[in-house]
């Protein structure tokens, strides 16, 4: 029989105050609520919390709405059958997402050894003593000893995506997968295509956000799931790089260039992320950026998708598009893309990215073309310039050219200038006219001929021949004469 008797760990739980606050809000439930899951895991290792599971023989959705009332929060009925709502509550450190389920099986213990792997299936008695933990399985051992162990030879079998997710947490705890368990991904590997393109989609996604996303794609294309995911790179591996190897290296290499920028951008940025030289000068060119570009890699796509996945998601891709593979890299990326069930903004930024990651590298810097580029892509436009950086970097490998490097960094510098500092100068000039004003000015029939007198009009403000609307009249009128 398995050891449910509560017990101190190896090294104290770090809780935030909001776990406190929540254990005060429930201590008046008869029912025994627990927390379980990654927070246990995070907060045994010192990490930040903000996610908890908890599970209850108890009344889950009657237990979110008493903590969303509490904390004057929002609550949603994710599955009414089954028992499970989420919490979601603002503290002073930040945002609390909880959810409250049923136990998985008819008890505590039962609903641990349901888990994935031993160190998620630790459990606090949230009511009780939040400094001791109910570990049946031992996973703190396997966590203080970076193993990476499933909770029962059925593992994988009740869940085919927890393959991907042994990978991730593998590769994001650096811990080891102890034989047993590597045994049983391996056979459920050929089971992967049976999960929903939606669990499978954010699954990667979380490998693509990994600092060290590469190393877990290497680990996924020796087992064979990558063929499940991303069948299309598959065959990188039998076709020879230009600098050496073959271009799933090559492509990996890419991704690691794309994060090192990413990482570089980021608040996670530090001296030594920056100490080499190519970086280094992306700091002295660019730095002046970072707060705007910080924003603009932080935002979210649906399901809690970050751009920053995307970007590396476009980084595994663009390589396709050398003639070494003979592969249409935008129809590639964007049939996955669809197979991921990605949305609409997504799948059309991503085809823009891949086919037109050079033109950063070719746009003049002249006012008059720098208009036309962010004229013609807008906001993907920062993604190009960063896209760009990280396909130089690939494709110098390590005999970059330092002032060709300096020189793309400049051309970037004054792309980001005009579209972060000059934007109604030389972006987007507010209209001097509209196309109904036109058409009534000059007699003119609605048609395409109104939408390129506009844009004349637009590019002479940019080039400063006009500023006035009696001039853009005018220039407009002459054309037509």
């Amino acid at each position: 029989m398995s050891d449910m008797t509560p017990r101190p760990p190896r090294r104290p739980l770090v809780w935030p105050d909001a776990v406190y606050d929540l254990q005060e809000a429930l201590s008046a439930f008869s029912a025994p609520v627990y927390i379980v899951g990654g927070a246990v895991r995070d907060a045994y290792m010192g990490r930040p919390v903000h996610d908890l599971d908890f599970a209850t023989l108890g009344n889950p959705i009657k237990i979110a709405r008493h903590i969303a009332d509490a904390f004057d929060g929002d609550v949603y009925v994710m599955d009414a059958e089954r028992g499970v709502a989420r919490a979601m509550i603002d503290r002073p450190d930040g945002r609390y997402v909880v959810d409250v389920a049923a136990f998985r099986g008819l008890d505590l213990l039962a609903d641990l050894t349901m888990r994935d792997f031993t160190f998620n299936a630790i459990a606090v008695h949230l009511q009780g003593d939040l400094t001791q933990i109910i570990d049946p399985l031992d996973g703190g051992t396997d966590l203080f000893d970076k193993v990476l162990r499933q909770c029962s030879d059925s593992t994988f079998r009740d869940d085919p995506l927890r393959v991907l997710r042994a990978i991730r947490q593998s590769v994001q705890f650096s811990a080891r997968i102890e034989p047993r368990t590597l045994a049983g991904l391996r056979l459920s590997v050929e089971s992967l295509p049976v999960v929903s393109a939606e669990r499978l989609r954010d699954e990667f996604f979380k490998i693509l956000s990994l600092p060290r996303a590469s190393q877990a794609l290497r680990v996924a294309s020796r087992l064979g799931v990558l063929e499940a995911i991303v069948p299309e790179l598959f065959p990188l591996r039998d076709v020879p790089s230009p600098t050496g190897g073959d271009m799933w290296d090559a492509t990996l290499f890419a991704l690691d260039k794309m994060q090192a920028i990413l990482k570089t951008i980021s608040p996670q940025r530090t001296d030594l992320t920056a100490s080499v030289f190519d970086l280094g000068m992306m700091v002295m060119a660019l730095d002046y950026f970072r707060p705007k570009l910080q924003a603009h890699i932080t935002a979210m796509w649906p399901d809690d998708r970050s751009h920053a996945a995307l970007l590396s998601f476009a980084a595994l891709y663009y390589l396709t598009a050398t003639p070494h593979t003979e592969l249409d890299a935008v129809e590639m990326i964007g049939r996955r893309a669809r197979a991921l069930r990605l949305s609409a903004d997504e799948i059309r930024r991503l085809r823009l990215l891949v086919g037109a990651y050079r033109q950063p590298l070719q746009t003049p810097v002249d006012d008059l073309s720098v208009h036309r580029f962010w004229h013609r892509y807008g906001e993907v436009g920062v993604d190009l310039c960063l896209l760009a950086m990280a396909a130089h970097l690939a494709e110098q490998g390590v005999e970059l050219d330092q002032d060709e490097w300096i020189a793309l960094l400049e051309r970037l510098r004054v792309l980001l200038f005009a579209y972060y500092e000059r934007y109604e100068e030389i972006v987007a000039p507010p209209p001097l006219l509209s196309g109904a004003d036109l058409i009534e000015a000059l007699a003119l029939a609605p048609g395409k001929q109104i939408g390129q007198l506009l844009d004349v009009i637009r590019e002479a403000q940019v080039t400063g021949e006009v500023s006035t609307r009696d001039a853009a009249l005018a220039l407009a009128r002459g054309l037509i004469d």
